[in-house]
């Protein structure tokens, strides 16, 4: 028997935070036991406080918890506190849990690019997590913070991953196909999105290349020495529900053999897959063949929506093409924070 890593959850009723409820529910060692929410929900019952987008029912063991407030006094008896809080909301708010000592693995962008702080996609960096070794020291905090990336850029590093070597010795170019979901249950009016698509997503260009930068680079000395990626994104909109894609273009003078690239794809696996996690996919890259794939419909729940999809794969006028996708709620949001815990969880960080 593994003994249970006590959780709460911070912004436990918005779309990322229901995905999360979900899956902890079911986890072999997690518990969430404590759930918080916005002031006006305090002291009422899970099940009274939010409007449950899931799919199914909202677990039995979730329901009649009650909310309480993201003062440090209300989670001091957890293990690890897990954020899915809005953006503006989450840097005073995980600041003073860190500071009185816990440990919070946090979806918010605050503190992303800190360079004492790591940025965590599990296959593609855990290693990363080596700078909680000297965190406290540099930053004064009792506690320890962990950051997720931006939900795309979490999609788009895992298949430049295995591709490095030829990545940071090209211009990449990138092109965003982004979901509605991403936004939020009420981030985009229905009347906006609705048979429309729209070429502009505020601040998301320059966060994707510069997340994908440092997920992809090195640890030295507990430092970051990050990627040498040259990289232009365009971010779009579209009117689907879930699954962001991207349209990834290397221009390269290497030469380029398909099928060897294919390979290092689907044989790509690091530390969640060699020590089985709970949460890890068993193959976190899965290759199609199609020329009609990977599409959000189909390919979304591949790995139970922790597996990136890649289709499209060529090399053509010293371009090395493909497309990836990937589902932004699980890989790019609830589920890589439940796999970054039972990472830290194995190296002895929890």
């Amino acid at each position: 028997m593994v003994d249970k890593i006590r959780v709460s959850l911070l912004g436990s009723t918005g779309m990322v935070g229901q995905k999360m409820v979900k899956l902890i529910s079911t986890h072999p060692y997690l518990e969430l036991v404590k759930v918080s929410a916005s002031p006006s929900k305090i002291g009422k019952k899970y099940k009274e406080s939010v409007r449950w987008v899931e799919p199914g029912d909202i677990p039995e063991n979730v329901k009649d918890l009650p909310i309480v407030s993201t003062n440090y006094e209300d989670h001091k008896d957890v293990d690890i506190v897990l954020s899915a809080l809005p953006n503006e909301l989450a840097e005073s708010i995980e600041l003073e849990l860190v500071k009185n000592g816990k440990v919070v693995v946090s979806n918010a962008s605050p503190f992303r690019m800190d360079p004492d702080v790591p940025l965590i996609n599990p296959e593609v960096n855990w290693e990363h997590l080596e700078l909680l070794k000297a965190q406290q020291s540099k930053k004064g905090w009792k506690g320890l913070l962990v950051k997720n990336p931006n939900c795309t850029a979490a999609i788009m590093s895992m298949p430049l991953k295995p591709l490095l070597d030829i990545a940071e010795r090209s211009k990449i170019l990138i092109t965003t196909l982004q979901a509605v979901s991403g936004a939020g249950y009420n981030g985009i009016p229905f009347m906006s999105i609705e048979g429309n698509i729209i070429p502009y997503i505020k601040g998301e260009e320059d966060k994707i290349a510069k997340e994908l930068t440092k997920l992809n680079g090195k640890v030295d000395q507990q430092q970051i020495i990050p990627a040498n990626l040259d990289t232009s994104v365009t971010s779009i909109r579209v009117p689907t529900r879930i699954g962001h894609m991207g349209i990834i273009n290397i221009m390269t003078d290497k030469k380029i053999d398909i099928e060897e690239i294919k390979q290092r794809l689907k044989n790509f696996k690091s530390l969640p897959q060699i020590k089985n996690l709970p949460t890890a996919p068993k193959s976190p890259i899965i290759v199609r063949d199609e020329e009609d794939r990977p599409q959000p419909l189909l390919d979304v729940p591949a790995g139970n929506g922790m597996a990136i999809t890649v289709g499209r794969l060529r090399f053509e006028n010293n371009v090395l093409r493909l497309i990836a996708l990937g589902d932004n709620l699980v890989r790019g949001a609830a589920g890589i924070t439940i796999l970054t815990v039972e990472v830290m969880k194995e190296l002895g960080y929890i």
